[in-house]
C-alpha cells in the first residue's frame, strides 16, 4: 500500500512538472516572425469577376490576375526582381503597374497592361519627374487624371494622360502654391488646395470651364479633409473638419459660402479619423474613431447589417474592407486580431458566403502570442497620455525587462492590433511599452498642438514619465529598460541616452534622425510650400539654432555613455552618410559600445528578407546582452 502511494505521488510530480513546462513559452524562430508573403496586394477589378494580387516566387514578384468564378489565374507580368511596388485597375479589363528603378528617389517607370497580359507599354519612363494619379479609373476608356512636376520640380500641375499613346496633356497649371487637387465623382477637377507654409486655403470651382475661387482658408493646426462630393447637389461636400473645435467631425460644406450645413457625426470625446462613402448608394456609410482601437459608427443601416454579419462569420476578430468592385458587392477583407495576424478573404455580399484567400502569416499560432492591453497615465504636467503594454506570456508583471517603442511620425500613432515587432520582444521575455506622446494623432487637435517644437523636449518627457509610472507600479526593473524606435522613434531612442540618462540601458535606433538641420535640408523641392509648416512643428534652423543643435544626437555624443545599436540606410535622404559616419566614429572614441548595421535599401518593403531577419537576430542578441544578462 506504501509503494502505491509513492507511485501515485510520483505520478503527481512528474503531472504537475509536465503542466509546468506546457506553460512554458517556446522561443520561436525570428524568421517565423517576419516571413514574406507569398501574395500580397490583393485588389479586385471594377466589374467584380478578377482578383489580381502579387506573387513572390523565388527572388521574382508579378502580378497575377483571377478569375474569381472558375479560380483560375496566371501571370500577367513576367519581370525578374521586386521591382513592382504599387499596381492597381483602371478598368475592368486594364492595370496599370510602377516598376521602381530608383528607391533611394522613389522614381519608378509607369506600365499598362491588359488582364490577359497582352498590349504591355509604358506609360512614363526614364522621367526624374513624380507622377500622382488623382482619379484612378478611365476617363472615356482612355485618359487618366495625373498630377506631375515635370515641369517644374517644385510644384505639381494637373494633365489628363492618354493611356492609349502615352500623350500627357495640362489641363491645369499650378500657379505655385497649390499642394493637393481633389475631382468629384464623374472624374471631374473641381478642388485644390493652396498653402502659404502655414495656412491653406479650399479653392473650388462648379465646373471644370469655370476658375477655382477660395472656398475656406484654415490654419495648419486645423484638419480639413474633403471626402466625397454630394450628388445630389453638386456644391456640397463631405468633409472631415475640427475647424473651430478639437475634436475632428463629419460635416456637411456649403462650397459657394465655404460654410457647415450640417454636422453628420459630431463627438466631443470620439476624433473622427477616416469616413466611407458609396459611390453606389450616393451617401456616407461610416465614419472612423479612435480610442484604444478604431471603431465605426454606421450612418447606413444596410453597411451597418453588412459588418454584423461579418462579425457573426468572423467572430472575435477584427475586419477591414480593403478593397470592392463598383457593383459593392464583393469585398476584399482582412482579419486580425491583437495576438494573430490574420487572414485575406473574398466576402459576397448577395449570397453572404466568404472564401478564404490565405493567412497573412501562418507560421504565427495565437496562443503563443501576448496580449496587447491600453493603459495611460499623466505626465508631469497634467498631459493624460496613452498606450499600450504588452506583457510576455505566464510572466508576473514584476520587476521586467522592457522595451520602449516609441512610434514613428510624429503626428502618427501606435494602434491595437497585431505587430510582429512587439510579440517578438515579448516572446522574449521583455515588457513591451508604446505610447502616444504629444503630438500623437487621433486624440483631438489640441494634443496634436501640445507636440509642436517638443522634440526632444516635452514629447521626451512623455516618454519618460511613462517609463517612471512603470517603474512606480514595480512592472519594470529600473536598471533593465531599453529604448527602440524606427524614424521619428529612432531619434527619441538616441535622444532619451542623453536626456535621461539614468533612464534607459541601451538604445537601438533605426533610420532615426541624428542632425535636425540635416533632416530640414532633406525637405524635397515639391514640399517647399510647407516649409513654414515644418518650422512650426518642429524648429526653424536660422532663429532655433541652439534647440535644434541641443536636441541632435550628432552633437550630442559627448554625454551618451551606453550601449547603442544603430542602423541606417546609405541612400536616406533624410541623414548625411558623412555625418552618421562621424557620429558612430565619435561614439567609438569614447569607448561607447555602438553596434552599427548599414544597408542600402528598404528592409520593410518586402524585397529584403535576409537583411530584415540579419536585423531582427541582431536586435534580439543586442538585447539580451545588455537587458537580460544584467
Amino acid at each position: 500500500m506504501i509503494g502505491l502511494k509513492k507511485y501515485f505521488f510520483l505520478i503527481l510530480v512528474v503531472f504537475a512538472f509536465a503542466c509546468q513546462r506546457q506553460k512554458e513559452p517556446r522561443t520561436i524562430p525570428v524568421e517565423d516572425f517576419f516571413k514574406s508573403q507569398s501574395r500580397v496586394g490583393y485588389r479586385i477589378s471594377p466589374d467584380g469577376k478578377n482578383l489580381s494580387y502579387l506573387k513572390l516566387e523565388g527572388k521574382n514578384r508579378n502580378i497575377y490576375v483571377e478569375d474569381i468564378e472558375t479560380g483560375k489565374g496566371k501571370s500577367i507580368t513576367h519581370l525578374e526582381g521586386m521591382n513592382i511596388v504599387f499596381y492597381f485597375w483602371v478598368s475592368s479589363n486594364e492595370l496599370i503597374y510602377y516598376k521602381e528603378i530608383d528607391a533611394a528617389t522613389n522614381q519608378s517607370d509607369i506600365f499598362i497592361v491588359d488582364k490577359e497580359g497582352k498590349n504591355e507599354r509604358a506609360l512614363v519612363s526614364n522621367e526624374k519627374s513624380r507622377l500622382r494619379v488623382i482619379e484612378d479609373q478611365l476617363i472615356d476608356d482612355k485618359y487618366l487624371m495625373v498630377s506631375s512636376n515635370r515641369r517644374d520640380s517644385t510644384v505639381f500641375d494637373v494633365y489628363r494622360l492618354n493611356v492609349r499613346d502615352g500623350g500627357m496633356e495640362m489641363i491645369a497649371k499650378n500657379p505655385g502654391n497649390i499642394v493637393d487637387w481633389r475631382t468629384d465623382s464623374e472624374g471631374k477637377l473641381r478642388l485644390a488646395t493652396s498653402s502659404d507654409g502655414v495656412n491653406s486655403t479650399f479653392l473650388y470651382r462648379a465646373s471644370e470651364s469655370q476658375p477655382f475661387k477660395p472656398m475656406l482658408t484654415s490654419d495648419f493646426k486645423d484638419t480639413f479633409r474633403p471626402i466625397a462630393f454630394s450628388h445630389s447637389q453638386p456644391n456640397i461636400i463631405y468633409a472631415i473638419s475640427n475647424i473651430n473645435r478639437d475634436k475632428a467631425a463629419l460635416v456637411e460644406v456649403d462650397c459657394n459660402t465655404g460654410k457647415e450645413l450640417k454636422n453628420l457625426f459630431c463627438n466631443d470625446t470620439l476624433n473622427i479619423t477616416d469616413a466611407q462613402y458609396s459611390t453606389k448608394k450616393r451617401k456616407m456609410s461610416f465614419v472612423v474613431y479612435e480610442t484604444w482601437k478604431k471603431e465605426k459608427y454606421f450612418l447606413d443601416d444596410s453597411v451597418k447589417q453588412v459588418y454584423e454579419d461579418l462579425d457573426k462569420l468572423l467572430p472575435k476578430t477584427e475586419t477591414r474592407i480593403f478593397d470592392m468592385d463598383e457593383a459593392e458587392n464583393v469585398f476584399l477583407l482582412r482579419t486580425f486580431t491583437d495576438k494573430n495576424p490574420g487572414s485575406y478573404y473574398l466576402y459576397f455580399v448577395n449570397t453572404g458566403k466568404l472564401r478564404k484567400l490565405g493567412d497573412f502569416n501562418a507560421s504565427i499560432k495565437e496562443d503563443e502570442m501576448s496580449e496587447m492591453k491600453p493603459v495611460s497615465y499623466h505626465s508631469r504636467d497634467g498631459l493624460l497620455i496613452h498606450g499600450y503594454l504588452t506583457l510576455p506570456l505566464h510572466e508576473k508583471a514584476e520587476n521586467l525587462p522592457v522595451v520602449v517603442l516609441p512610434h514613428d511620425g510624429p503626428v502618427s500613432r501606435t494602434l491595437w492590433g497585431y505587430n510582429p515587432e512587439v510579440q517578438l520582444l515579448a516572446n522574449r521575455g521583455y515588457a513591451v511599452f508604446q505610447i502616444n506622446y504629444r503630438g500623437s494623432s487621433g486624440y483631438g487637435k489640441n494634443f496634436v498642438a501640445a507636440g509642436f517644437k517638443q522634440w526632444g523636449d516635452k514629447i521626451q518627457d512623455d516618454i519618460d514619465d511613462g517609463v517612471k509610472w512603470l517603474v512606480k507600479r514595480k512592472i519594470a526593473d529600473p536598471k533593465r529598460i531599453g529604448i527602440y524606435g524606427i524614424g521619428f522613434g529612432g531619434y527619441i531612442a538616441l535622444n532619451g541616452l542623453y536626456l535621461s540618462p539614468s533612464t534607459y540601458a541601451c538604445a537601438v535606433s533605426n533610420s532615426g534622425v541624428i542632425n535636425l538641420f540635416t533632416y530640414l535640408k532633406s525637405i524635397p523641392p515639391y514640399q517647399k510650400p510647407n516649409l513654414q509648416m515644418y518650422y512650426e512643428l518642429i524648429g526653424n534652423p536660422l532663429t532655433d539654432i541652439d534647440k535644434l543643435r541641443k536636441t541632435s544626437p550628432l552633437f550630442q555624443t559627448d554625454k551618451i555613455n551606453a550601449p547603442i545599436l544603430l542602423v541606417q540606410n546609405s541612400k536616406d535622404p533624410i541623414n548625411n552618410q558623412g555625418e552618421v559616419t562621424q557620429f558612430v566614429k565619435n561614439l567609438k572614441k569614447r569607448n561607447v559600445s555602438i553596434t552599427y548595421l548599414e544597408d542600402d535599401g528598404d528592409m520593410y518593403a518586402g524585397k529584403n528578407q535576409p537583411l530584415r531577419h540579419q536585423f531582427y537576430k541582431t536586435l534580439d542578441e543586442f538585447l539580451e546582452f545588455n537587458l537580460k544578462r544584467k
